[in-house]
């Protein structure tokens, strides 16, 4: 009895220590917002994409300069527990960043890109999950609770 036990234990251990200590490739999860082919039907399909043309929402556009944009979302978001950046170049205006949920640490990805836009700047936005095929609209409210940020730090047009 006491050896199923520990069986069990070590079989359910092994897939949430690899969800822990699985790298995190840059060149594989550093993408264009504007590059992403599939576009969830729904957020609980294991995505949210904002982007200009298909996606699953529209980008605000702030009445700003892409620079800016970029500047204070990347701040708003490095601030976020158990968040951390993947790939940050201000110069391009583009970054990945890597949330883990709190208890078992789920890796969720989330690639930005600030652009220019009539009157303004907007951000494109793919976040998405790595394991499992939903993410039950995680990705969709810690975007949108990014973004209700930035909308008290920066007008929109």
């Amino acid at each position: 009895m006491a050896l199923m036990t520990v069986s069990a234990l070590v079989a359910a251990a092994v897939p949430l220590t690899w969800i822990r200590v699985a790298p995190s490739d840059v060149a594989r999860w550093h993408v264009d917002p504007m590059e992403v082919a599939r576009v969830p039907k729904r957020p609980r399909q294991g995505g949210w994409l904002v982007r200009t043309g298909t996606a699953n929402a529209a980008p605000p556009v702030f009445a700003t300069d892409p620079a800016t944009l970029f500047s204070a979302f990347d701040e708003i978001v490095q601030a976020s527990p158990r968040t951390k950046a993947l790939f940050v170049s201000p110069a391009e205006g583009r970054a990945t960043y890597m949330t883990r949920s709190a208890v078992i640490g789920f890796p969720d990805y989330t690639s930005v890109k600030a652009v220019p836009e009539a009157g303004g700047a907007a951000l494109m936005i793919w976040a998405r999950n790595r394991f499992g095929g939903t993410d039950i609209g995680v990705n969709r409210r810690r975007v949108e609770g990014w973004m209700a940020e930035l909308s008290t730090r920066l007008p929109r047009r």
